[in-house]
């Protein structure tokens, strides 16, 4: 049975989901799950609940840790990337920084100064990774959940051989969310959805083969409902397509909504209410990770067991493992023309069949002009991004942040680049060739 490493394994929360996921296939409950993290301590806690779960259920999956990469890299045939780099310092700056220039993230982790920068910081640790499967297992796929999702897959596609994946619940998420707003069930909407992370659209939703949209923009109109996805709502109604992201996240990929607080604080409505302000997920991911590093952290062993979430991971794997065909909408390569009217080298979500045969992108044509534009925008500036990193290029670290919407919308040139300077400055201990 396969070897699946996960790198970072020390988010205990996230990883542990992803654990229960694979050991709740029949076919894959006697794999062997390679666990690494730098940190031992948190290491140590996502272990013994991993340990737990295979225990309690009486699996025979081995589990296995280490805070040496290469080791648990060895022989893989599956590696689930969801390393944070860096702390709080440098996501603080990310945030902060902008902040004191008007920029107003909310969470600031795949666009935008905080996007771009923590690409940056990123990209060197992936590279590693790569140059690691490299040496150890080649032929290994990697599938990536950290942001900024389409920086670092674009870089991978760009400068490495390792076959590469994005995973993202978004899509999913807001299925369940339509479905909920529209009361049908979420498993009888069928979609389909494009686009980039976080900037996909769903282009067709039907339920019992009938459009769902009718009902959907009839749903806006109940204050109620409207209040629950204020800006999503919004989108639809000017652009026609409803996007995959978040309402508090979608309002930072947008110039629309985040340069006015009176404009903020009508979009908060119900569900984004406190999600919405700026530095909402800073401050949220600094509050758990206090917590995760509580020694007196506790979790009832005896009482955890294995189920299955919406996460992709342990779909895709049992799909190429059993030859089972899924359809799965992931973050891929582009050199297929997936979007016509997308760059080739452009990393985009889309549909992707998948069963032991690999990963096949299916083909969505253009998509509509008005949705395309938002798109080609943020992919000039994960072009940017990655070429800065893979060159030392300052001035185009600069230029993907002038093209950054939500910054151009608050700032003048100079300002940005200004700001990026700053920006520069602030992550000198994880940049200092481009320093």
């Amino acid at each position: 049975m396969p070897k699946i490493v996960f790198l970072g394994a020390g988010s205990m929360v996230f990883a542990t989901k992803l654990v229960g996921d694979i050991l709740s296939f029949d076919e894959l409950n006697d794999s062997t799950i390679s666990l690494m993290d730098i940190d031992d301590q948190r290491l140590e806690q996502t272990t013994r609940v991993a340990k737990a779960m295979v225990h309690n259920e009486g699996l025979n999956a081995t589990i296995e840790a280490t805070t040496d990469r290469v080791e648990a890299l060895e022989g893989a045939d599956y590696v689930l990337n969801m390393v944070n780099v860096g702390g709080t310092e440098p996501f603080e700056n990310e945030i902060r920084i902008p902040e004191t220039y008007g920029v107003k993230q909310s969470i600031g982790d795949t666009i935008g100064p905080g996007g771009v920068f923590r690409g940056l910081r990123t990209i060197p640790t992936m590279l590693d990774i790569a140059n690691d499967m490299e040496a150890v297992c080649p032929d290994a796929l990697l599938l990536n959940y950290t942001n900024p999702m389409s920086i670092l897959c674009g870089t991978m596609f760009k400068a490495t051989d390792i076959e590469t994946v994005g995973l993202c619940h978004s899509v999913p998420h807001t299925a369940k969310a339509i479905a909920d707003y529209i009361d049908i069930p979420q498993t009888e909407i069928d979609y389909w959805v494009a686009g980039v992370n976080h900037v996909a659209w769903f282009l067709e939703a039907t339920h019992q083969g009938q459009s769902i949209y009718p009902a959907l923009r009839e749903a806006m109109k109940d204050p109620d409902i409207y209040e629950r996805d204020t800006v999503r709502f919004e989108m639809m109604k000017h652009f026609d397509y409803f996007p995959t992201e978040s309402s508090h996240h979608m309002s930072e990929y947008v110039p629309y909504f985040r340069t006015d607080e009176d404009v903020i604080k009508r979009m908060r409505g119900t569900d984004s209410a406190e999600r919405m302000a700026t530095g909402t997920y800073l401050e949220g991911w600094k509050r758990r990770s206090a917590e995760r590093d509580d020694p007196n952290l506790s979790v009832d062993l005896e009482n955890v067991s294995v189920d299955r979430s919406e996460e992709y991971a342990s779909r895709l794997i049992h799909s190429i493992e059993t030859d089972t065909q899924r359809r799965l909408n992931l973050n891929v390569s582009n050199k297929t023309a997936a979007i016509q009217n997308l760059p080739e080298d452009a990393c985009v979500e889309v549909p992707v069949l998948v069963d032991s045969t690999g990963l096949r992108p299916c083909s969505v044509g253009e998509l509509p002009i008005q949705i395309a534009a938002f798109c080609q925008q943020h992919t000039t500036v994960h072009r940017l991004t990655i070429e800065g990193a893979l060159e030392n290029d300052r001035t185009k670290v600069h230029q993907a942040i002038k093209h950054d919407p939500l910054t151009a919308a608050e700032c003048t040139l100079d300002e940005i680049h200004e700001m990026t300077n700053e920006l520069i400055v602030a992550n000198t201990d994880y940049l200092p060739e481009l320093s």
